[in-house]
């Protein structure tokens, strides 16, 4: 049975009346016409007599997109130089002073000129949502924080700009803009999305079947969760997700999983790390990174002290928090460290009850 293109998933309950509604349209990767569909219902509100405007718009010079958009109110961007360049960012202090109904704001995980005021276009619009005004938005799955490993995996591209998971479960309503692999090739190599000369490079690598059927199924998972809610019950009372990491690189690929795990569980993510007893520069960096991927996952992270061994640090704070699920990575220890300062997790899994471990490979 063939997927409609355009796949309509309802959202949360009202906002408060205090707050703008934020609607964002979703897809699997660029082409699939999410920037069109949120231009043609501004142009619908706007016929309505709706004050509604273009925030910001990145038609990357596709004739469809600009199409779409003649006639429709723009508010000037904000001018800001760099290195010689001169780049155009969302107004947000002008668009207060506007007040518009309505704003649209493209790509939402976008990373502002540097010396802006926020770091990410999803910051801005929370300005604007926290001042009343309703935004339309656009998002491509492969931009969420806890996807960006799972995306490189699966695509051999690690995204450089991501916004954290809770700006798409916070919004009012989801649009998922959904095409087949096959479609949106088919607009690649009509020269609907790159130049002719960019099409066979981008079929063979990023847009090749096999990816785009990875990243449409990620992006009808990702919306389906968004909104699902439990029957009977709040989510996530029972369910309580703790990973347990050093400050080492790897790390990261351990947070994520478990953040996809709690989301999934409708569960509180918790983020454990034992301090080392000497902290090496490179291991603070490590931590202050941590903390703000967690944050960006939406959970808790917490740093405890060792004394008494690290797996018996972690198996307390697993059995005050009620951990029902503990994420680890496989041991990097050596075969003779193991002889002689033991198997961590064979302790966790021997000190904890009732909490299912995960070991992840290091690979």
């Amino acid at each position: 049975m063939p997927v409609p293109e355009h796949l309509h998933l309802p959202g949360k309950a009202p906002a408060a009346s205090s707050r703008g509604r934020h609607k964002i349209y979703v897809g699997m990767a660029a082409g699939v016409g999410k920037t069109t569909r949120a231009l043609h219902e501004l142009r619908d509100r706007v016929t309505a007599g709706e004050d509604a405007l273009i925030g910001l718009l990145e038609t990357h010079g596709r004739a469809g997109t600009i199409q779409a958009a003649e006639g429709l109110p723009i508010f000037p961007r904000r001018e800001v130089m760099r290195g010689g360049a001169l780049l155009g960012e969302l107004d947000v202090d002008g668009l207060l002073l506007r007040r518009p109904q309505l704003v649209l704001v493209d790509e939402l995980a976008h990373t502002n000129a540097p010396g802006s005021e926020r770091e990410k276009r999803w910051q801005d619009a929370e300005v604007l949502l926290g001042e009343g005004i309703d935004v339309i938005s656009t998002l491509n799955v492969q931009h969420l924080e806890s996807l960006h490993d799972t995306v490189a995996r699966l695509t051999g591209v690690r995204v450089r700009e991501r916004l954290p998971d809770h700006v798409l479960e916070e919004a009012d309503e989801l649009v998922l803009i959904d095409v087949t692999p096959d479609d949106l090739q088919a607009r690649l190599r009509a020269g609907k999305i790159y130049t002719p000369d960019k099409v066979d490079q981008a079929i063979s690598n990023f847009f090749s079947s096999a990816n785009l059927t990875a990243l449409r199924e990620l992006a009808l998972r990702q919306i389906a969760d968004a909104v699902e809610v439990e029957p009977g019950g709040l989510p996530g009372v029972h369910e309580r997700v703790m990973v347990a990491c050093a400050p080492e690189e790897r790390a990261a690929r351990l947070i994520r999983r478990a953040g996809r795990m709690a989301e999934r569980l409708k569960a509180e993510l918790y983020v454990v790390t034992v301090r080392p007893t000497t902290l090496s520069s490179e291991q603070a960096r490590f931590m202050d990174l941590y903390r703000t991927l967690t944050q960006a996952l939406g959970g808790t992270f917490t740093v405890l002290e060792e004394p008494g061994g690290v797996a018996q640090v972690l198996a307390r704070f697993a059995r005050e928090h009620h951990i029902t699920q503990m994420v680890v990575g496989e041991s990097s220890r050596s075969r003779w460290q193991l002889l002689l300062r033991g198997d961590i997790i064979g302790h966790l899994m021997r000190e904890t009850r009732n909490v299912d471990v995960y070991v992840i490979s290091r690979d």
